[in-house]
């Protein structure tokens, strides 16, 4: 079953606006699809919305990873050519339901996360000192920012520079935590840093050899 583009004036888009014989593809279903890019895309057939045109596929990962797949979205009318190699007429399975709560809690969250990325900007914290508040939150959730300071757990403030002896608090295992948190940051930082500058040198050398 093939379904061309017809030759101008009469696009893909135009010959699908009414459904017929080849043009609905089920869930299941296994396509090859030719975009006007030449782009050659299979895959099995996730979703398909009629009144847009937009197929859904599920196809082998890009990262060559047997447990992933790519999800790609095809916008039929800039395609010329579908092959359905494998039509699924059975009734696909129930959609998995989904839990709300979680995802408008995960929403909040990400939301509460970009509200305070923004608020270190408008605030001039520096680059360092935004890392490291990034750093801190993906342990501890209780993380915030009082103008410049970072306030862990109501407990903890780390002023700028935001080095080791910038953590103050009351002595004890929250404070002795969060120091060697921001200890390991930095080394880690400073670690990176080193190593960018290692391939740097070696690729000004292999220029340098073979100019």
């Amino acid at each position: 079953m093939r379904l061309r583009k017809a030759r101008a004036p009469v696009s893909l888009a135009e010959k699908m606006a009414a459904p017929g014989p080849g043009e609905y593809f089920s869930v299941g279903s296994h396509v090859s699809c030719l975009t006007c890019l030449g782009q050659r895309l299979q895959g099995e057939v996730v979703a398909f919305d009629y009144p847009s045109k937009m197929l859904t596929l599920k196809c082998p990962s890009s990262s060559g990873k047997p447990n992933l797949s790519d999800v790609i979205l095809v916008n039929l009318a800039y395609v010329s050519e579908v092959d359905v190699i494998n039509d699924h007429t059975e009734t696909p399975p129930p959609l998995a339901s989904l839990n709300i709560s979680k995802l408008a809690s995960r929403a909040r969250t990400e939301k509460e996360d970009k509200l305070s990325q923004a608020y270190a900007i408008s605030a001039g914290v520096s680059v360092e000192g935004q890392q490291l508040f990034q750093t801190i939150h993906k342990t501890i959730k209780d993380c915030k920012w009082q103008e410049k300071n970072i306030i862990v757990m109501d407990d903890v403030v780390i002023s700028p520079p935001y080095q080791v002896e910038n953590c103050k608090g009351k002595e004890g295992s929250a404070l002795s935590h969060i120091r060697k948190i921001v200890e390991k940051h930095f080394k880690d930082v400073e670690s990176q840093k080193s190593m960018q500058r290692t391939q740097a040198q070696q690729t000004q050398k292999d220029s340098s050899l073979s100019s």
